[in-house]
């Protein structure tokens, strides 16, 4: 009888240490945001680290991401290109995960015919990055514009804090990234 009130105590005891658990491990998701939100408020420039001649105009200007406009559910990233502030990624949370639109505008604000473009995440991701496929709405975009070739694209953010931020977009025979040190914010 002793051996059978034994066994049944340890067999509760693993069961109640099974649901007691240990801390909880945050959603990669949660912690990317909470990455990205940490930076809000800075400005840093960067550099096209990718060799495709088609990026030649954006290597040789000034390239400034500034992390803004930030809430808990969005965040805004202006980014420039030299004199060009056309551009902004929005990071946004949904009930199933991120979302990374393309704010395009002209240089009097209105909206680009090829604005508000992007994707959701398809998993978890990592705390360090998240990858964005292209959703349908930005392919009927992109098909009614003219841009099939971007049809195909995967947008991507990296956040490795203090360190380096990273925006990529891959697509077939299509490979750009920039990358920022956030080691030094600027003022302006």
């Amino acid at each position: 009888m002793k051996l059978a009130y034994a066994l049944a105590a340890t067999a509760l005891g693993f069961t109640l240490s099974s649901c007691a658990g240990g801390p909880e491990t945050p959603n990669p998701q949660d912690a990317f945001f909470s990455n990205l939100t940490a930076l809000c408020g800075q400005r840093f420039e960067g550099r096209v680290v990718t060799t495709d001649p088609a990026d030649a105009d954006f290597a040789n200007k000034r390239l400034l991401m500034h992390v803004r406009d930030c809430s808990d559910g969005e965040i805004r990233i202006p980014f420039a290109v030299g004199d060009d502030r056309s551009r902004t990624w929005v990071v946004t949370r949904r009930d199933i995960g991120l979302s990374l639109k393309h704010d395009h505008r002209h240089e009097d604000g209105t909206t680009d015919v090829l604005h508000w473009y992007g994707g959701d995440t398809v998993n978890e991701g990592t705390a360090e990055r998240q990858e964005f496929p292209v959703d349908a709405e930005s392919i009927a975009l992109f098909n009614a514009n003219n841009a099939t070739a971007s049809t195909a694209n995967t947008w991507a953010i990296e956040v490795h804090p203090h360190e380096t931020f990273a925006y990529e977009l891959r697509r077939p025979n299509r490979h750009f990234r920039v990358e920022f040190d956030l080691t030094k914010p600027v003022a302006s």
